[in-house]
């Protein structure tokens, strides 16, 4: 963030912060998240006693504030700082640790944990569109993420078993020059391979892969599917490629070893939201920072997510 933005009041003072989030979420006016009553319908909750922000529903005869029905409900943080936390995630082509936002925000280690997950569960999208269409291209591949297993040798101590049995799978999905999509699977066989490429991807697409012989009969679902011969040494041959999601692949990769350093498996998927959400949000597609971070601030209404559910973890 340069000086300027970094200087913007939402940033640094509660009641413009306020003020903003009350914007983004109810451009004509207050909406009851009880009850869904428009703003002929509430009215401010003025005095001391309260304090700022809380509004009350004729109807439901409930009170409320914008943090109500969103990812900040029940949290003590100021909003100002829930928005700069929005805006450095946001705008980080590898991704922003805990660790460093603790320092940013002057929080513990744990709220800025807590926040940075709750931020990429507003940046996931839990009913997205098919990838692709008529014309298009979607790019599929699958990768590994995680530590290797070790096993114990009495003479040599520990040492690295080979192969990628024991790492957690990813498998990507890229639509040429738009979003891109990535579910962690338990394995790579044709059957799960299928159910997420058919379940993510328009059947009138083109689809691009290696020659891995479960995309074979995958590819006869679709409109098209052109392949490239990694193991011979082809990458790109004419349109055929398989380059935007081996593009995807290593940002990912750059932000998982180099800024997060350790995720815990169960979390593994909110990290691929994150990814997903500023790949499919990038400047190439006229999406800059700002547009980002409101995005992902719009994506907070209706999403919930609590620190029990979290079952702990040890992502950085």
């Amino acid at each position: 963030m340069t000086p300027v933005e970094l200087s913007n009041a939402i940033y640094h003072d509660e009641d413009a912060a306020r003020a903003h989030l009350e914007a983004v979420r109810w451009p004509d006016g207050p909406i009851c998240p009880h009850c869904g009553v428009i703003k002929e319908g509430i009215r401010p909750l003025l005095g001391d006693s309260m304090g700022p922000g809380w509004y009350y529903c004729i109807s439901c005869k409930d009170k409320f504030t914008v943090r109500m029905g969103a990812i900040y409900e029940r949290s003590h943080l100021p909003l100002h700082k829930w928005l700069l936390a929005f805006r450095l995630m946001a705008s980080s082509k590898k991704g922003f640790s805990a660790h460093q936002l603790s320092r940013t925000l002057n929080v513990q280690y744990k709220t800025a944990w807590f926040v940075a997950h709750r931020i990429r569960e507003a940046m996931a999208d839990h009913d997205p569109e098919p990838l692709g269409g008529k014309d298009m291209v979607v790019e599929v591949d699958e990768t590994f993420q995680g530590p290797a297993d070790y096993v114990f040798h009495n003479n040599k101590g520990w040492l690295q078993k080979r192969g990628t049995v024991s790492k957690r799978k990813i498998v990507s999905l890229v639509e040429r020059g738009g979003r891109a999509r990535s579910v962690k699977v338990k394995d790579l066989t044709t059957k799960t391979l299928k159910n997420v490429v058919c379940e993510n991807v328009a059947l009138d697409s083109t689809l691009n892969t290696d020659e891995a012989q479960q995309y074979k009969k995958i590819g006869k679902e679709f409109s098209k599917h052109e392949y490239v011969s990694h193991s011979i040494g082809e990458y790109k041959r004419g349109a055929v490629t398989t380059n935007s999601v081996e593009g995807f692949f290593s940002i990912f990769k750059r932000g998982m070893v180099g800024v997060y350093q350790h995720c815990g498996e169960q979390h593994l998927h909110r990290y691929l939201h994150e990814f997903d959400f500023r790949f499919s949000n990038r400047s190439m597609l006229g999406i800059e920072d700002s547009e980002r971070t409101m995005l992902a601030i719009k994506g907070a209404t209706g999403k919930r997510l609590t620190y029990r559910s979290l079952d702990g973890g040890d992502a950085a």
